[in-house]
């Protein structure tokens, strides 16, 4: 008796990004879970040097743009026959359709879309949208199950795309592994985060106009002004020129530091006095996931999508209206105070463990079972 069908899951490199972390989080939970794995790569990069489990192989398609990889992706079905294909962005979906069209292998076809697609489509114009929009319109009736990361991109996505509900299915991401732990328990490589220093609020992610950075800063500039703290943003992006200017105007620049992209952010996260996502829009957010699951204090944008479904309406963190800076330089003064949540930081993550999403994505490519 042969082995059973692989699991095919499609995704392109891009970088050190949250959905290539939460894609090798689940291809490692799959395989956990006794299933054999093709992670069919673009830019694939140093991923076949990883140290893989035995039932995943890494196939590079040979490709350096996802909207080539369709001759390669078509062959692969042809000769692999998986029983499931699960591609992680919205380009890679588009491109997956046309291939399983052109193989002819009934493989299940599951999608993942990670943001809410009207609010990060908000200030283009009427043109970019349609572009963006139409064809999702078009090609994802053809997807078997569209998983959304939280309820609010599972509603935006039934409206983009026109899908039936019970064609979009929510599962959490796979955000708290023992890794977490074990890399917030490091020492930190950051000065300021000495025992007995001064207390740090922190924020994280790619300095761009969605994260609102500029927020957290003016935010941060009115907190100094009656307690003694730090601000520390890890990341990196277009935007560092101008928040490092911003900091300067506002007369903060000294205790504002921009360390750039960590290999460990989270030694920093479990230490930080309070944890700011400033964002404008997210889907599901991983870093303000990642600081509730390491017992930090957090404090939110009531953005779509994500935060107000994390932090239950404000149970387990501090929710603010975005781009308001009063509002949210008070609630960093409430949990600088000592101020906490009334709701347990573990219950909030409970959903977000990567047994959890992984038995969620099974079920969604016919490979698990309910209960």
């Amino acid at each position: 008796m042969g082995e059973s069908p692989p699991i095919a899951v499609f995704l392109s490199f891009s970088g050190q990004g949250g959905v290539e972390r939460m894609v090798l989080n689940l291809v490692e939970g799959f395989a956990a879970a006794g299933h054999r794995i093709d992670l069919l790569a673009v830019r694939a990069g140093d991923m076949e040097q990883r140290a893989w489990p035995d039932a995943v192989r890494v196939r590079d398609l040979g490709v350096r743009h996802t909207a080539l990889a369709r001759p390669a992706l078509t062959r692969y079905l042809r000769e692999f026959q998986p029983c499931a294909l699960f591609c992680a962005k919205d380009r890679a979906i588009r491109v997956a359709v046309r291939a399983r069209a052109r193989s002819g292998v009934p493989c299940t076809l599951v999608g993942r879309l990670g943001t809410n697609l009207s609010a990060a489509l908000g200030g283009r114009g009427v043109l970019a949208r349609w572009l963006r929009i139409a064809p999702m319109r078009r090609i994802y009736r053809q997807v078997d199950t569209v998983v959304a990361v939280s309820q609010g991109v599972a509603e935006d996505t039934a409206r983009v795309t026109g899908l039936p509900p019970t064609r979009i299915r929510v599962v959490r991401n796979p955000v708290v592994t023992p890794r977490l732990r074990q890399q917030a328990d490091q020492a930190p490589d950051h000065p300021w985060f000495a025992e007995g220093g001064k207390p740090v609020i922190l924020g994280a992610g790619r300095l761009t106009e969605q994260k609102d950075f500029q927020t957290l800063i003016r935010a941060y500039a009115a907190v100094r002004k009656t307690r003694a703290a730090r601000l520390v943003i890890i990341g990196e992006g277009r935007s560092r020129n101008d928040l490092e200017r911003l900091s300067g105007l506002l007369g903060v620049h000294a205790a504002v530091d921009f360390p750039g992209h960590l290999d460990n952010p989270y030694a920093l996260m479990a230490r930080a006095a309070v944890f700011v996502l400033s964002s404008r829009w997210e889907g599901s957010p991983n870093v303000l996931t990642e600081a509730l699951a390491l017992g930090t204090p957090v404090v939110s944008t009531d953005c779509p999508s994500g935060p107000r479904e994390l932090l239950d309406g404000g149970r387990y963190g501090e929710l603010v209206p975005m781009g308001d800076v009063p509002a949210m330089a008070a609630a960093i003064g409430r949990v600088l105070d000592g101020a906490r949540p009334a709701g347990s930081a573990a219950d909030a993550v409970r959903d977000y463990t990567v047994e959890a999403s992984v038995r969620g994505y099974l079920l969604a490519l016919g490979c698990g079972k309910d209960g």
